[in-house]
């Protein structure tokens, strides 16, 4: 076993995990694995970084895993219209809006602030 320094390695590594998978914890190819699984994280953390969401993905990425409407959304931002502009991106969302989206909903206020485009030029921000 060896670090994974190269997109070579990083698919041998793969392959192996393929191989491994379904190892029992505990015995020589359950170590195997998992540190297999620990290097490729590493490599790809590093090489292949996924860039988070913008806030408006992540709050419909948020509400489809809870099975939430846009009126659910209403106490965390406000009236119905309020919540429709800031789904469509015509509203920014303000830092009130932030807080009770990371307190309810426990997106990452990193993911919230991210800036993100808005779909007219006079859109409002609050």
């Amino acid at each position: 076993m060896k670090p994974i320094k190269t997109e070579a390695d990083h698919i041998l590594a793969l392959q192996r995990i393929d191989e491994l998978m379904g190892a029992e914890l505990d015995t020589p190819e359950g170590d195997e694995l998992d540190i297999l699984a620990t290097l490729v994280e590493v490599y790809e953390n590093k090489h292949m970084p996924i860039d988070p969401p913008d806030p408006i993905e992540a709050i419909l990425f948020r509400m489809d895993q809870e099975g939430m409407e846009r009126k659910d959304l209403e106490p965390m931002l406000g009236a119905r219209s309020r919540v429709s502009e800031v789904l469509t991106r015509k509203r920014g969302l303000s830092l009130s809006m932030i807080r009770s989206l990371n307190e309810n909903l426990h997106i990452p206020a990193e993911v919230l602030i991210r800036e993100y485009q808005l779909n007219k030029e006079e859109a409002q921000c609050s």
